[in-house]
């Protein structure tokens, strides 16, 4: 880690170039300030993580009754490596942004943006242990991607006094579940993709398009809660203690990391589980998982924000 050097990439980003954000900057920056970590994996831990994925498809197919596979890209990562591949995530989606510049953000300097993304993306990197990549807003034909974040298991698994093997098998699981529902659901991208866009050009253009924010934000919240309806029944081990332990790791740190976490939303996100849980647990309860697995047959499955609310409304209107 080498915080001058990070520094200076961001300062360098004021004097050279045009736009709004130099994302090489952005990456060299979070970088330097980011240890990369180990990836020094024994060839049983290789295997480990082959078979957890591999094992995480078949149980929650069947589970699921939904047919999907895993993308073809599945990387074991260290930080660096998932720093690099969200800079290209956040470029597609600041591009809008990046073209109307100085008119969108005045008095932002290239700076700022440039050392506000690079504390971002350090920040996550430090913290995000798997995450499966939909490529959303993405040209051409890219495969979707799963990444493991292996120093970050591996550190959270230590500090929470956990078996490793049984949290890599358990972040997996997760990972997977949402490569289940966008194998199931082939318009979920492009669902998700048409709403991010009416909502960025919305902004760009000085306005906000709350209903796109809110369609959004209700499918998310399906996505969200889906997956952890298919943790909870597909997982082959107890993992309450597990859930325990890294919330309530996740509730602490020093204030820097607090004010992180409330600025990039990680409590909406956890909100959006809890809330989209309880929705599929009560469908899954009332009707079965495959029941619930229907939500993916097409945009129009997806629950409303009332009925996130008042599942029975969702079953009545879909699985009557």
């Amino acid at each position: 880690m080498n915080l001058f050097r990070s520094v200076k990439a961001v300062a360098d980003a004021s004097a050279t170039g045009s736009g709004t954000i130099d994302w090489d900057a952005v990456a060299e920056a979070a970088k330097a300030a980011t240890d990369p970590g180990s990836l020094d994996l024994s060839e049983a831990e290789r295997a480990g993580y082959a078979a957890d994925v591999r094992d995480a498809r078949d149980r929650l197919s069947t589970v699921a009754e939904v047919e999907f596979d895993v993308p073809e890209v599945v990387e074991v990562q260290n930080r660096h490596h998932w720093i690099d591949a969200n800079v290209a995530t956040f470029r597609r989606v600041m591009v809008p942004f990046e073209e109307h510049g100085p008119a969108l953000l005045p008095g932002v300097t290239r700076a700022v943006n440039t050392g506000s993304f690079a504390f971002v993306l350090s920040f996550l990197g430090n913290n995000v242990l798997g995450q499966y990549d939909p490529l959303l807003l993405a040209e051409g034909d890219d495969d979707h991607g799963l990444y493991f974040v292996h120093p970050n298991i591996r550190r959270v698994a230590d500090s929470l006094d956990v078996d490793y093997p049984r949290f890599r098998r358990w972040i997996a699981f997760h990972e997977v579940s949402h490569a289940a529902e966008f194998g199931a659901a082939p318009w979920l991208s492009t669902h998700l993709e048409s709403r991010m866009q009416r909502g960025v050009d919305a902004l760009v253009e000085g306005d906000i398009d709350r209903n796109a924010f809110r369609e959004l934000d209700t499918a998310m919240t399906a996505v969200e809660g889906y997956a952890e309806l298919l943790m909870d029944r597909a997982f082959d081990d107890d993992y309450e203690d597990l859930r325990r332990k890294l919330d309530e790791r996740r509730q602490g740190g020093g204030p820097v990391a607090k004010l992180a976490r409330r600025l990039l939303g990680l409590g909406l996100k956890r909100r959006q589980y809890e809330r989209g849980a309880r929705f599929f647990e009560h469908v899954a309860d009332e009707r079965g998982v495959a029941a619930a697995s229907r939500v993916w047959d097409h945009p129009e499955n997806l629950p409303t924000d009332a009925e996130l609310d008042a599942p029975e409304r969702w079953i009545a209107r879909v699985s009557p």
